[in-house]
């Protein structure tokens, strides 16, 4: 056991920062305050949304700040006031200026999901999906100035599986994150804390944020890599394509050992599930969500549009071959 307790101030605003704020609450480290974004309007009644760190921390008393800005004299003269030995910024959505990361004793520590210098950047789960990449994991990053580019603490590994899909990958590198953040405040406190390695940035790829556009199935592409799309975008922006005139969603799909002959996107055969052409093979749709519904499996939405679907039929396009 560590001889103190760090005085933390945590930084971070989305679900992923959750498990690491609770782990902090849960120890014998002290957190002194959370910054987090402010509350926006989010959903389709425009309401106004805290974020979830902001609703654990309200829940359990933490004092809470939500600047605009941290690149302002009263931001640094708060954080100063609060005299914090540390800084713990999990997923905040801002860049913290130099003269922040200097106001903690032992200045910044980041989680990050992703195995630095490996998807430095906004959406590294995703983008270690869509990539095909084997494995990933946390990173603890003493912070500087650049996006992800400070000296590595420590890393924790984990396998990507075949059914791991955005969201199941987040929460498990999330409670990685977690676990991984408190052993290392625990041996800096103790005076242990291993030396902190450079980053390669040769080895360095950028995770960029995503977008709706690029979440739409191009059929032509291999079998591989529509799937890892598929799981790569679900929970968000999902995974889509065009039928009968209406965005349809593809929450799950599976490759099918199968070569064809067919237009990409063509519709091969239906059983229980759709089958359709990609542009070295096929794979399965599973699940999906037409325009107005809700997911279901393919074999209900099959059943429901009997009239349209077909062998022949091409999804991305409005009629049929």
């Amino acid at each position: 056991m560590p001889s103190s307790p760090l005085e933390i101030v945590f930084a971070g605003t989305p679900d992923f920062a959750v498990p690491t704020l609770q782990a902090l609450i849960e120890s014998h480290h002290r957190v002194i305050a959370a910054y987090t974004q402010p509350d926006r309007l989010a959903g389709r009644g425009r309401k106004m949304l805290s974020s979830p760190v902001k609703r654990l921390s309200v829940q359990q008393q933490i004092k809470i700040y939500q600047p605009e800005s941290l690149r302002t004299e009263e931001a640094r003269e708060h954080l100063r006031a609060l005299c914090p030995d540390v800084m713990v910024v999990v997923a905040y959505g801002q860049i913290l200026p130099p003269d922040i990361l200097q106001i903690p004793k032992y200045g910044c520590l980041n989680v990050h999901a992703s195995l630095l210098p490996r998807w430095r950047g906004a959406a590294p789960i995703q983008r270690a999906i869509l990539a095909g990449d084997r494995e990933t994991g946390i990173a603890v990053m003493q912070m500087d100035e650049g996006l992800d580019t400070g000296n590595i603490l420590s890393r924790v590994r984990t396998p990507i599986h075949d059914k791991d899909n955005g969201q199941t990958l987040h929460d498990r590198l999330a409670a990685m994150g977690a676990a991984a953040l408190i052993k290392a405040l625990d041996d800096m406190a103790g005076g242990s804390l291993p030396q902190a390695m450079p980053q390669n940035d040769n080895d360095a790829c950028y995770a960029a944020k995503l977008t709706k556009a690029e979440a739409a199935i191009d059929w032509s592409r291999p079998t591989g890599e529509i799937v890892r799309a598929i799981r790569g975008f679900n929970p968000w922006p999902v995974a889509h394509t065009e039928f009968d005139g209406e965005p349809l969603r593809i929450w799950q799909a599976s490759d099918v050992s199968r070569t064809t002959h067919v237009a990409a996107g063509e519709v091969i055969s239906i059983n229980h599930n759709i089958t359709v052409a990609t542009g070295n093979g096929c794979l399965e749709l599973l699940e999906v969500q037409p325009a107005g519904g809700t997911r279901m499996s393919a074999q209900a939405f099959l059943n429901s549009r009997r009239e349209i679907i077909e062998p022949g039929y091409i999804f991305g396009q409005s009629q049929k071959k």
